[in-house]
C-alpha cells in the first residue's frame, strides 16, 4: 500500500506555505512544552520548581535548533516527513531524561518507561523514511546525535544515581571520541558503509543503560553487562576505523 502521509503533508504545505524547516520548528515549539510537561509529570514535587526544567528545556531547544540549522542547510526533500519528527519526539524524552538526570531523581518505572520508548522509537524513525523515500543524510545524522547524547545521558544518571560505578560514563563516551579524533585525523571522515552490526551494538549499549535505571537494580549487579557492552563497543568503533583506514591506505 502506498502510503500517503508525504503526499498529504505536501498539500498542506502548499496550502499554508509550510517548508520541511516551518513543519519542523512547529514541531519543535509543540516539543518544548512536552519537555516540561512530561518534566513534571516525572519529578518529585521537591525538584518540579527547581531550576532543573527550565534547564532540560533549554538543553532541547540547543539540540532542536542545531537539527534545524542542518535541516536548513542540507535536507534534500520537499516534505519533512514523519521519520524525522520521530526522531525529534525521541530528543524530547531525552531532554526530560536530563531533567530526571540533573534533579538526581532516583530510578522508577516511570523513568524506565520514558528511556524504553526513547530507545523503542529509535527503529521507527529510520523504518518511516525508507517507506516514506525521504532518507537523507540530515536523518541518518539527527539519528545518530540523537543516540549519542540518549546513551551519554543514561551513562551519567547510572554513575549519579548508584546504580553503577564511575566507570559506567565510558558507555556514553566512544561517540564524542570517535567525533574528537575526526577533527585530527581527516581520513576518518570518510563515509562508512551501512551496517547492521553497528546498529545492533547501539541497542545493546543503550539497552544496557536503560536496563541500569529499573528501579531494583544495586550496583554492581549490571557490571557484567556493562562489560560486555564495553567490548562490543571498542570491536564495533574498532572494526569501522579498521575499515577506514584500509579505504585511505588503497
Amino acid at each position: 500500500m502506498k502510503d500517503p502521509f508525504p503526499q498529504t503533508q505536501a498539500y498542506w504545505a502548499r496550502r499554508f506555505g509550510l517548508s520541511p524547516l516551518g513543519v519542523f520548528t512547529g514541531c519543535a515549539v509543540a516539543g518544548t512544552f512536552a519537555v516540561v510537561l512530561l518534566s513534571y509529570a516525572l519529578l518529585p514535587d521537591t525538584a518540579r520548581n527547581a531550576l532543573c526544567v527550565r534547564e532540560g528545556e533549554i538543553f532541547y531547544l540547543l539540540g532542536a535548533g542545531l537539527a534545524g540549522y542542518h535541516l536548513k542547510r542540507s535536507y534534500p526533500h520537499a516534505t519533512l516527513g514523519l521519520c524525522n519528527i520521530v526522531t525529534l519526539v525521541r530528543l524530547v524524552l531525552v531532554a526530560v531524561l536530563f531533567d530526571v538526570m540533573i534533579s538526581t531523581t532516583p530510578p522508577d518505572w516511570l523513568i524506565f518507561a520514558v528511556a524504553s520508548v526513547a530507545l523503542a522509537l529509535d527503529g521507527v524513525d529510520g523504518w518511516l523514511a525508507r517507506r516514506q523515500k525521504l532518507v537523507s543524510a540530515f536523518g541518518a545524522q539527527f539519528d545518530v546525535e540523537v543516540d549519542a547524547v540518549f546513551a551519554l545521558i543514561l551513562a551519567l544518571y547510572a554513575a549519579t544515581n548508584g546504580t553503577a560505578g564511575i566507570f559506567v560514563i565510558l558507555l556514553g563516551l566512544p561517540h564524542y571520541l570517535f567525533w574528537t579524533a575526526r577533527l585530527r585525523l581527516t581520513w576518518l571522515n570518510a563515509e562508512l558503509p551501512p551496517s547492521f552490526w553497528r546498529k545492533a551494538v547501539c541497542v545493546f549499549q543503550i539497552a544496557t543503560l536503560i536496563a541500569l535505571q529499573l528501579p531494583f537494580v544495586a550496583v554492581g549487579q549490571l557490571d557484567l553487562m556493562i562489560f560486555a557492552a564495553t567490548l562490543a563497543l571498542i570491536w564495533s568503533f574498532g572494526r569501522d576505523i579498521l575499515w577506514l583506514w584500509r579505504a585511505q591506505a588503497s
